[in-house]
């Protein structure tokens, strides 16, 4: 679905950084907005604003991963992937060295939205600081200006 050479160009990356986890997010838009999630209150990190990701399993390449978390997440049926919007390290609950790949995606129908991990959702505008950390601020910086 999306750039196979800059999808295996980025795995091949994370993997000679020793990467231990490959993590995808999707900036999910819709009518000039974008959709966050809120990570449940006692879960790592919790209480904070993220963007739909997850885990890419075993054998699966980003794009699949992106397309699956985003429903598992949302409820929500990806479209279209359009733009690779970098990527940032962190290191996960378990301890583990992680990189998130980050895309912008379309989706199919905006609503309605399913979760199925997180505690509550927006739809929040880019004009305004969204409550986010300061690597997916980085990334809705990116997505606003390519």
């Amino acid at each position: 679905m999306y750039d196979s050479t800059l999808l295996e160009t980025l795995t091949s990356e994370a993997e000679r950084d020793q990467v231990q986890q490959l993590v995808v997010g999707a900036v999910v838009v819709h009518d000039g907005r974008v959709l966050l999630l809120q990570r449940p209150a006692d879960d790592f990190m919790g209480g904070i604003w993220e963007l739909p990701s997850g885990k890419v399993d075993p054998g699966e390449t980003l794009d699949e991963a992106l397309i699956r978390e985003v429903k598992e997440e949302t409820g929500l049926d990806v479209a279209s992937i359009r733009k690779y919007l970098g990527e940032f390290d962190y290191r996960s609950g378990s301890g583990k060295t992680s990189r998130q790949f980050n895309f912008t995606v379309d989706v199919v129908d905006p609503e309605p939205v399913e979760l199925t991990e997180h505690d509550a959702y927006t739809w929040t505008s880019l004009a305004e600081e969204p409550p986010v950390s300061d690597a997916v601020k980085e990334v809705l910086h990116r997505h606003r200006t390519v």
